[in-house]
Formats: C-alpha cells, structure tokens, sequence
C-alpha cells in the first residue's frame, strides 16, 4: 500500500524559515515527478511547487519564487524523499501543505497529473 508523509510544518514568525519533508512507502518513486500544493482555509488547494522525475526540472508558482525551493532524491529509496525549503515566509503562505507524486517525467502543475497524495501539514506563519 502507498503511503505519503508530510513533516516539518509548524509555526513561525513572518520573515523565518521552516523545511518541509515528504516521505514515500510501498513502492520505489523514482519514476515519479513530485510536487507541492497547499490550501488556506476558505480557498482552493492550489500548486505550489514540482519536481521533475529526474530531479533535473523544477517549476514553482509565482508567489513563492526566489523564496521556495523544491529538491528531492533520485536513486534507490532516496528517491522516495522529498523536501520543500521555505524562507522569507508570509502571513500569505499559512496552510496545510500536501506533498504528491505523479507517474512520469514531469515537472507537473495540474493535480489531476497525481496518483499518490499525502494528508497534509499545517503551517502557520504569524504576521
């Protein structure tokens, strides 16, 4: 059974830093672009960052752009692993934070291109 796990949510302060991680069981993802989405309460869940297969080919929302970055293991069981690093965060970034993976190259952008989701971390950053 594939399982996905989120870690490293939290609280902090607006300006600091919180590194998120993303752990995959019951199969081997290195054929599997990865991503990030998030959801504030009252909103869509929206994409916030992916991964290519390969690890290679990133793609991020505008929003989070020169402040996020995505990476992740590529051979063997580390390429179950994913990490998602935050800094310079905003009131604007608080949610719950859901790592993915799709089947294929990647990077993806649409949730539909996901098989595998995990249940979510909460951040919150106070302003």
């Amino acid at each position: 059974q594939v399982q996905m796990e989120e870690s490293g949510g939290g609280l902090v302060q607006a300006g600091g830093s919180l590194r998120l991680s993303c752990a995959a069981f019951g199969r081997t993802f290195n054929t599997y672009a990865m991503g990030w989405f998030r959801q504030a309460p009252g909103k869509e869940r929206e994409f916030v960052a992916s991964i290519s297969q390969s690890g290679v080919s990133t793609h991020y929302v505008d929003s989070v752009k020169g402040r996020f970055t995505i990476s992740r293991g590529n051979r063997g069981s580390v390429a179950n692993t994913m990490h998602l690093q935050m800094n310079s965060l905003k009131a604007e970034d608080t949610a719950v934070y859901y790592c993915a993976a799709g089947l294929g190259g990647g990077p993806f952008v649409d949730p539909s291109e996901y098989n595998y989701w995990g249940q979510g971390t909460q951040v919150t950053v106070s302003s």
